[in-house]
Parts: structure tokens; sequence; C-alpha cells
């Protein structure tokens, strides 16, 4: 019921604001798609450059050369896919022992703002 002195809108306004509403989500939708999938393909570093000479010690610090039981950086970034996967426990980081794959991940889970490879990290954990 609406009250005295309201105005009510026409049809052709409510078929109007629904026209706009439909058009927004269709100009959404592809924009989430390809923000879902950017995020596979972004990269996580291990260590990230300023600390590459490091090693990655077994709770995931990185650690000086020479420390015994920690291991050597990635030779290369791994992608989002690769590091969801492994986070989800799916499969090992690509070319990793079992203890190598759980320090790098611990590595990668102790990312902090500004360190390369945190904004990745930090859109896996976003709910889809």
């Amino acid at each position: 019921m609406t009250a005295p002195g309201a105005a009510v809108p026409s049809r052709r306004q409510l078929l109007m604001g629904g026209a706009v509403a439909a058009s927004a989500i269709i100009s959404i939708r592809p924009a989430l798609a390809q923000t879902a999938a950017s995020v596979l393909h972004c990269q996580v570093p291990v260590p990230d450059a300023p600390r590459s000479g490091g090693l990655i010690a077994a709770d995931g610090s990185v650690v000086p050369a020479g420390t015994p039981g920690a291991f050597p950086g990635s030779g290369r970034p791994f992608t989002g896919e690769e590091v969801k996967a492994a986070l989800r426990g799916g499969r090992t980081l690509p070319g990793t022992s079992y203890s190598q794959n759980n320090a790098y991940l611990n590595y990668i889970r102790r990312l902090q703002s500004g360190t390369s490879g945190f904004t990745c990290y930090a859109s896996l954990q976003m709910p889809r």
C-alpha cells in the first residue's frame, strides 16, 4: 500500500530500471570471470628477489645460506593455480619434495603486504 500523495512509478519507469540492472549484471559477470582467471595466472616467487640469496627453513622463514635442513629457493615463481592446488592438498608445488613443498607453502603463508607474491596469495584467499 502506498502513502497518500506518494508518487507511484509508472510501468515504463519500472521496466527501464530493470533494464539498467540487467545490463549492469551482464557487464559485471565477464569482469569477475576475467579476475578469477588472472588470479590463477599471477605469480609467487619463493623467496622474493631481495631475499633470493637465502634458503627457506621448514617453518617458512628465510635463513642464511648454509643453514642445515633449509631448502634453496625455487628456480621459478609458482603460478596462482599451482599454489592454490598445493594449499588445498591436491598436489605438491612443481619440482618439490614433500618437505620442500611444506617449507615453501609455509613461506607463502607468511607473506606480508609489500612482499612480492603477497597480492597473488591474498587473492587466492578471497571467497568466490
